[in-house]
């Protein structure tokens, strides 16, 4: 019996491989490590890693090729070039110091990446609550309110996908059946909200608005991290202020009329 044929993997899918294994694991890590975690022959990975790292796309810690790689400083220079070029990433900015003074609280910009609910952006408010999740954390999406709105406008197929491989949250409240799941995210859409207490974090609640692009759905949240004590007294301010901002950010690009323009 013939065995399968290996799929070719081009050195630019690796190279890629290589980078998104050390930002979504946040520490350095050994050729040896990083080959086991992508599938890729040892070999394979240390040529690629000398060839980033002559790059400066990695850089390395420890013994020259022994020791451990991290992201390299020209990934620093990309990722300016990309926010020059995003008018999205000013207006996000000005909406979050805005709803964090009208709020009193922390507010986030997140997005997704494959099954993770990225923080993006984040302005904290004036009080002394805390929150654990920082610009870069990336949790199971099904665990976060702006989880349920990124997934909601995907198409079917892989919204269902996603929905088919949750898991628990660390408190044991984040759902998962699949069934309440894309009955939540298409309730959440609907409602233009979507609100989760102690499913991330214990005592933390999240209510967060999404920002629709034209084709696109759900590109992003606008969301407010507060006390479960404070979401349970002040929800209904709370769920205007975000869908309001949210609409603030649709109406700046251009995705949607003026709340002067809807009302005419």
């Amino acid at each position: 019996m013939d065995k399968p044929k290996r799929e070719r993997v081009s050195g630019i899918d690796r190279a890629v491989q290589i980078l998104d294994y050390l930002m979504e694991r946040g520490e350095p890590a050994t050729a040896y490590d990083i080959a086991r975690a992508v599938g890729a022959p040892t070999s394979t990975v240390y040529e690629i890693i000398d060839s980033l790292v002559a790059k400066q796309m990695l850089a390395r810690r420890g013994a020259e090729r022994g020791g451990q790689v991290f992201l390299g400083p020209k990934l620093h220079f990309y990722g300016l070039a990309y926010i020059r070029d995003l008018n999205i990433t000013a207006v996000f900015q000005r909406t979050m110091e805005a709803l964090a003074r009208s709020s009193g609280e922390t507010v986030q910009i997140c997005g997704r990446d494959g099954d993770k609910m990225v923080v993006e952006m984040m302005e904290e408010g004036p009080g002394h609550f805390q929150v654990s999740s920082r610009v870069g954390s990336r949790v199971p999406w099904n665990w976060t309110a702006s989880g349920q709105l990124l997934v909601s406008t995907l198409p079917a197929e892989q919204r269902a996908k996603l929905i088919a491989q949750v898991q628990p949250s660390p408190t044991g409240k984040a759902e998962t059946d699949p069934a309440r799941l894309e009955e939540n995210c298409k309730h959440a859409l609907s409602n233009r909200l979507s609100v989760q207490i102690s499913e991330s974090d214990f005592a933390v609640a999240c209510i967060a608005a999404p920002v629709l692009a034209p084709d696109q759905g759900c590109i992003a949240t606008v969301s407010l991290v507060v006390p479960e004590s404070r979401a349970q007294d002040r929800m209904d301010d709370y769920a205007r202020l975000v869908r309001d901002a949210a609409r603030q950010v649709e109406e700046a690009m251009g995705w949607a009329k003026p709340a002067a323009s809807r009302a005419a």
